[in-house]
């Protein structure tokens, strides 16, 4: 028997580089999961040949405004303000997809297969949370990129694009780490609002979400050892130094314990 080379596998970072620049969301979304299982499969290459994007595919809605410039949200109770909620959330998680891709395809190169592996496997969840999200709003007769939406989400992206320590500080261990702060109130929320559907794919999110923060607190870990750094010492430096905004109560002691991130971690950043 013997071997077709004429048609080699496809290398992993350039499957991940052209996920990461389509901008339409349910192709990309789609083209995410079809990657994820390409790999599971042994169908790409760990190969890391070609960079990753600066600034991943986006679609020509949302219109992307700075934090400033945002529109005030609604009350929570009328139906504006229920599709504004899942519009943002949207968002949120349409940029965790490109997140998780471009930590997948920026590091992979220089750390284990355990790493990639657990990124792409949370870019596969950030999509389907998406793809959630995105026909919960179809019920509420919306849609993704009916809104304006916050700017500013990749800059943690940008921030860290050198240092692969920085990265996983800022973006599992400080960006989803709020989520598993804020989810449970919103979860409620919804829930109280009469939105049973919406409160399950929020449960949903907020597993996932403390998978993914532990993904994050173990891989750093290690880094910080492989550097003879303490882990908490070096992330309060690096959150310091590439983390623009606020660490700030309240926190979810309990998910975060779950997921690896202790109060040693935060407490201090206060």
């Amino acid at each position: 028997m013997t071997c077709d080379t004429s048609n080699p596998p496809r290398t992993l970072a350039r499957a991940i580089r052209a996920t990461l620049l389509e901008p339409h969301p349910r192709t990309k979304v789609m083209a995410t999961r079809k990657l994820v299982r390409e790999w599971r499969q042994g169908g790409l290459a760990p190969v890391f040949d070609v960079a990753m994007p600066d600034t991943p595919g986006r679609p020509a809605q949302p219109e992307l405004l700075p934090p400033r410039d945002m529109p005030k949200r609604r009350k929570a109770g009328s139906e504006r303000g229920r599709i504004a909620l899942w519009h943002s959330l949207a968002h949120i998680e349409f940029v965790a997809i490109d997140l998780a891709l471009d930590m997948a395809g920026r590091f992979g190169g220089e750390m284990t297969r355990e790493f990639v592996d657990d990124f792409l496997s949370v870019a596969a969840d950030e999509a389907l949370h998406f793809a959630l999200i995105e026909r919960h709003l179809a019920t509420m007769g919306s849609h993704y990129g009916a809104l304006p939406a916050h700017g500013g989400l990749w800059d943690a992206a940008s921030e860290t694009r050198h240092d692969v320590a920085a990265r996983l500080a800022v973006v599992p261990m400080v960006l989803e780490a709020r989520g598993l702060d804020v989810t449970p109130d919103t979860r409620d929320r919804v829930k109280t609002l009469g939105d049973a559907r919406g409160a399950i794919i929020l449960q949903r999110i907020l597993d996932d979400e403390i998978r993914h923060v532990r993904y994050g607190a173990t891989h750093f870990d290690a880094e910080a050892k492989r550097r003879q750094a303490a882990p908490a010492i070096l992330w309060k430096t690096l959150v310091s130094r590439h983390f623009h905004g606020a660490v700030k109560p309240p926190f979810n002691d309990s998910a975060r314990s779950a997921a690896g991130l202790s109060r040693e971690f935060y407490a201090a950043l206060v």
